[in-house]
């Protein structure tokens, strides 16, 4: 019997009960698993288990149907590297046609159509679709190699509907949302279920945002673009084989290539949506416990962030706001006077401190809960079987779930956010959207099971928001704070985090993996909690690491259960200088950091960068442990307590320079071992590199972008150039609409002289302003003979191999700088 079914598998049939399906249910006739194998197998393919047979094919419009034996093919491309395949099985009707997250509309049409006897042949300029006749077979082609193909179609098991597809030995695979595995996922059969993981450490296979995605080393996505639930599995039986199981729904995937890293995310974020711009103060410090019980605890907490002059841009506020309890009062989202009897008035006396107010809310509404009433008699909660408002338990409470899915939901759930608006609130935090429980009873608009929509339902809750403020406020960039969503997310400004991780060193050390792989999969604001949420380890050393480490990714903002504070205002001596010192180089980051948030809305590139996007070694395939910040920074966090000496690779395609100290430069292509200092982690620049940076401010209220300091990493082999952008920080789609600068700053080296241009580009709504620019030029191992700006001589400084030289820049004009040597 095992013989039988070990040939079945290699012939490319699914290994699933293969018994059951040979021999009808309650039947089972051993004999005929003993009689002779050639027999049992050729009977099995003439009657039971018939492989897929091609039958005919057309091109029409660009679109390739090709009729099989069970069904029907239609493959289109929607860029030259992008290819959609949609299986139509024979005599089923298939619900949810349309993508939940696909924007590409339009078919792509510069295509190549071939057809012999026994091979058709789709291809544009940079991938091919290559369709055996007999034995039926899909294989897709990148730059002259095959990359993936079909190891056999979608199949119907017991349990789910299934596609495999071929992997190579030694292919690294990366994706299925946010995990704690490891960089490589490859062996593991993980499952595309959104579920919180409480105090999750090292690992975690399961947590709040799963994806349908798989990144392959070879440059190259597999998106499996259906919402029902299911799992990936990714070769955990060991036979180079990835499998996309699931419970129903589309049987639709696409496949995504890429010339490079950075383009292969730029293609994927095509098919699924660019990250909107989000506001300035996104970059900033971030206030934040669960929670501030109070209206009086919320203003002593700023208070005392003004009196020590740390920075600090928003205060978020718990469900406190709503209730006095943890339990009971969800779904009130309405002000809860006695706790904060002027909501408004306190608002608005925060802005006026450059500090804006974020509020939680849920999409549960407690049937004790002052909204309960009015949410069922207008039927806007999700269904039980028997068509009443479903209400079930959980931590929190009775609750049902208001169903996002009916315009009548929608509607209510939006006027809620319009009167948190009215009160001056400036950021939405949706929290609990995997959703926390949803028992598969439930049902949503139209019928929909709770299992088809869970996935999503944190995507299409941020859709809700982002859609209603290009409606009601078009002009505002929203702050759209959520644990869990899907592909696409990002498309609606979606700001995720990494869920309820422990305040432990276990915790630490998931994080910089864990924002990573989300930045691959198109989430680049991916974060976590800073200092770790749960469990009341009181560790100061953990919590500045993390903080250190917290300059460098996405959003800053510590965030934990109250009983050890999270803000660094009530820290120890020693927590409170070094966090300090972390968040003020946050905030004279802000002009290299919000060239990182353009990039990605531009082109979806990750903020935070895998090492081998920099090097394409598959030493570095599963390297997390020192990334890349932008384009120029090298970062390796501390995720160990006591830590005196790192070991870290330099990557060779630059020579490297210690951002904190000026040290001699280490020459790229080498693992180098350096000392860990308390006051800072490893951080190293690239040789060539401008780094835009501004003089301090409290509150980016303050920033102008006119106080500039401009370092740049002389290395003499290279040239260089870089562009800053720049807007108001706060208007929707400014790029867009002309309201803003691209500012260039470009070195040539020659052995006499070195030269730098100040250059800029406006747009057609932009003012320029005259900048005050202070030029850090560091490695500058000789004394300058002359500088020169725009032909006179200037005034410098020389402080330990570095240059100073104080610009004022009209930029709407551009400067040369020429430094004469000796």
């Amino acid at each position: 019997m095992n013989t039988t079914i070990n040939i079945l598998k290699n012939q490319g049939f699914p290994s699933e009960n293969i018994k059951s399906k040979v021999v009808p249910e309650g039947k089972h006739n051993e004999e005929l698993w003993r009689t002779n194998v050639e027999e049992t197998i050729l009977w099995l393919f003439k009657e039971k288990l018939k492989p897929r047979t091609f039958i005919d094919a057309k091109l029409n419009e660009n679109q390739l149907k090709i009729n099989v034996s069970d069904g029907a093919y239609k493959i289109h491309f929607l860029s030259s590297e992008i290819a959609e395949t949609t299986f139509l099985p024979k005599g089923k009707k298939i619900a949810n046609q349309k993508s939940h997250t696909v924007v590409l509309e339009n078919k792509y049409s510069n295509l190549e159509y071939q057809e012999n006897n026994n091979l058709l042949i789709l291809s544009s300029e940079k991938l091919s679709i290559k369709i055996t006749k007999s034995p039926f077979n899909i294989s897709y082609w990148h730059q002259g190699e095959e990359i993936t193909s079909e190891k056999n179609g979608y199949q119907n098991t017991n349990d789910f509907e299934t596609i495999r597809f071929s992997l190579d030995d030694d292919e690294v695979l990366y994706g299925a949302g946010s995990r704690a595995l490891g960089m490589n996922r490859r062996g593991h059969r993980l499952q595309l279920y959104n579920k919180a993981h409480y105090g999750y450490e090292t690992e975690s296979k399961l947590m709040n945002y799963t994806i349908p995605l798989v990144i392959s080393s070879k440059k190259y996505m597999l998106h499996f673009d259906n919402a029902p639930i299911g799992y990936l599995d990714l070769d955990s039986k060991k036979d180079n084989s990835l499998t996309y199981e699931t419970i129903s729904g589309r049987k639709t995937y696409q496949v995504i290539v890429g010339d490079s890293w950075m383009d292969l995310v730029d293609n994927y974020t095509d098919l699924t949506g660019k990250q909107p711009l989000p506001p300035r103060w996104t970059l900033g410090n971030f206030s934040s416990r669960f929670g501030y019980h109070s209206q009086k605890e919320t203003i002593t907490t700023i208070n005392k962030f003004k009196e020590e002059k740390i920075p600090v841009d928003a205060v978020i506020l718990d469900l406190y706001w709503f209730g006095e309890t943890l339990k009971g009062t969800m779904g009130n989202l309405e002000v809860y006077k006695d706790s904060f009897p002027d909501m408004r008035g306190m608002i608005s006396r925060l802005k006026n401190k450059g500090v804006k107010t974020v509020l939680i809310t849920e999409p549960y509404i407690l049937s004790n809960s002052k909204k309960w009433e009015e949410a069922d008699k207008k039927q806007i909660l999700a269904k039980d079987t028997l068509g009443n408002s479903a209400k079930y338990n959980f931590y929190f409470g009775n609750t049902g779930i208001i169903d996002i899915y009916k315009k009548e939901g929608r509607d209510w759930f939006w006027n809620i956010y319009k009167e948190i608006y009215n009160i001056g609130a400036k950021g939405f935090w949706g929290d609990l959207g995997e959703p926390e429980v949803l028992p598969s009873w439930v049902t949503f608009n139209e019928n929909q099971k709770a299992d088809e929509i869970h996935n999503i339902y944190g995507h299409n809750w941020a859709e809700l928001i982002f859609e209603g403020y290009k409606k009601e406020y078009p002009n505002e960039r929203p702050f759209i704070l959520m644990r869990a969503g899907s592909s696409g997310s990002q498309s609606f400004g979606m700001i995720p985090w990494s869920g309820d991780v422990n305040r432990t060193w276990g915790g630490l050390q998931s994080q910089p993996e864990i924002a990573l792989q989300m930045g691959m999969q198109g989430l680049g604001y991916m974060h976590s909690d800073l200092g770790g949420f749960a469990g009341n380890n009181l560790n100061d050393n953990l919590y500045t690491r993390w903080l250190q480490y917290g300059v460098f990714q996405p959003i800053y903002r510590p965030h934990a259960q109250e009983d050890v504070p999270s803000e660094p205002v009530f820290r120890s001596d020693f927590a409170k200088k070094y966090a300090k010192k972390a968040i003020e180089l946050r905030y004279k980051m802000l002009p290299y950091n919000y060239n990182l948030a353009f990039e990605n809305n531009q082109k979806g590139t990750p903020l935070m960068r895998p090492i081998f996007f920099e090097e394409d070694d598959t030493k570095l395939m599963t390297n997390s442990e020192t990334y890349l910040w932008g384009k120029d920074f090298l970062i390796t966090p501390i995720l160990k307590d006591s830590i005196k000496a790192k070991e870290i690779y330099f990557p060779k395609t630059s020579n490297w320079f210690n951002f904190y100290f000026d040290e001699d430069k280490v020459k790229g292509g080498q693992t180098k071992r350096v000392k860990v200092k308390k006051k800072s982690i490893p951080t190293y620049v690239r040789g060539g590199a401008f780094i835009l940076m501004s003089e301090l401010v409290q509150t980016t209220d303050n920033y102008k972008a006119d106080k500039l300091v401009l370092h740049y990493y002389f290395d003499k082999k290279e040239e260089s150039k870089r562009t800053f952008y720049n807007d108001d920080g706060l208007t929707a789609n400014a790029y867009e609409k002309g309201q803003y600068e691209l500012l260039e700053f470009e070195a040539e080296f020659c052995k006499k002289w070195l030269e730098i241009d100040f250059e800029a580009e406006f747009g057609s709504n932009w003012n320029p302003l005259e900048k005050d620019i202070k030029l850090v030029i560091h490695n500058i191992n000789w004394n300058p003979k002359k500088i020169k700006v725009d032909g006179k001589r200037k005034q410098f400084t020389t402080v330990n191999n570095t240059l100073i030289i104080p610009i004022k820049w009209n930029s709407a004009k551009e400067i040369k700088v020429k430094i004469t040597l000796n």
